[in-house]
């Protein structure tokens, strides 16, 4: 199968690794050189019929919409070592189609996914901003689920460590984030000493994650599963449509009310969304700016100044 991977996955990857701040492994470039192989082998092993590869596509795996043998419509995702796809199939595995799409070769090769075809083009995004977020959250909550007795995850407090160490790098180096960073260090400080039920969590959640269904109207896709608490998962969706927030006179003012809203409608501590709001906000504004996404990181770190 002769193609290029699309620029918004070289792109992405290509920050992943000078971002440094995922815990990723190396050789996501080779994986990117031998990519075109990789899917002609896993369309000749499965017998598929490749229709187009999902374009723009995702930021860390290539999205192959195609047909098994049978003529039934499905996906096909490859994704690098750097991307945790094993962790992404377990999960997906233990959801079995509650909440999010439907793994449909649990066994198969390491980095090679097998999905129910969704929409790919129609999310929850494209729904009025209240009607939006209804949607996300709803969908959300059938996802906080008990993870398994021995589960492959990891959690709140390993990977929000790993990112810590990354801000500090950066703040030592960039007085401007400084006080954002410590504020961000301190709220997480505090969230992690007492933390509650852990949960089975998404990791990654936004409307752009929530595709439109045949057999539910709304499935969450691209896990980058984690187990801790919910309000670690709700606090990314807090800041969705960032750009259309920050370019309102009210955008603070409606930010903090989306906290109540959002928290008040999940059942999650108030306060603790607001934390954890804050250091996810400051993560990825001070990443943004370390890989030279300027405009991003000022969308983010404004946002997080609200908070």
């Amino acid at each position: 199968m002769a193609f290029e991977p699309p620029q918004r996955l070289v792109r992405a990857l290509g920050e992943t690794q000078r971002g440094g701040s995922d815990g990723g492994t190396d050789g996501t470039s080779e994986w990117l050189d031998m990519l075109p192989a990789l899917v002609q082998q896993a369309v000749d092993l499965r017998e598929l019929t490749v229709e187009r590869v999902q374009a723009p596509g995702g930021r860390s795996s290539l999205v192959v919409l195609v047909r098994r043998f049978d003529g039934t419509p499905a996906v096909l995702k490859l994704a690098p070592e750097r991307a945790r796809p094993e962790s992404e199939r377990a999960a997906l595995a233990h959801w079995d189609g509650r909440g999010a799409v439907q793994l449909l070769n649990p066994g198969d090769t390491h980095g090679v996914m097998l999905l129910e075809r969704l929409r790919p083009d129609l999310s929850v995004r494209s729904l009025p901003e209240a009607k939006a977020l209804l949607e996300a959250a709803g969908t959300l909550r059938r996802l906080w689920v008990e993870p398994p007795a021995a589960h492959v995850f990891e959690t709140v407090a390993e990977r929000t460590g790993r990112q810590a160490e990354a801000m500090r790098a950066t703040a030592s180096a960039d007085s401007d984030v400084t006080s954002l960073v410590d504020a961000a260090l301190a709220a997480r400080t505090e969230l992690l000493a007492d933390p509650p039920e852990e949960r089975l969590l998404h990791g990654t959640f936004r409307q752009s994650k929530v595709l439109a269904g045949e057999r539910m109207p709304w499935l969450a896709v691209g896990p980058d599963p984690v187990v801790g608490e919910c309000a670690f998962d709700l606090a990314r969706l807090v800041r969705d449509r960032v750009e259309d927030l920050i370019a309102t006179p009210s955008g603070a003012s409606t930010t903090r009310r989306r906290v109540k809203r959002l928290a008040e409608s999940l059942d999650v501590s108030q306060e603790r969304l607001r934390g954890w709001t804050l250091f996810r906000a400051v993560e990825s504004g001070v990443r943004a700016r370390r890989v030279g996404r300027a405009q991003d990181a000022e969308l983010l770190l404004e946002f997080a100044d609200w908070l």
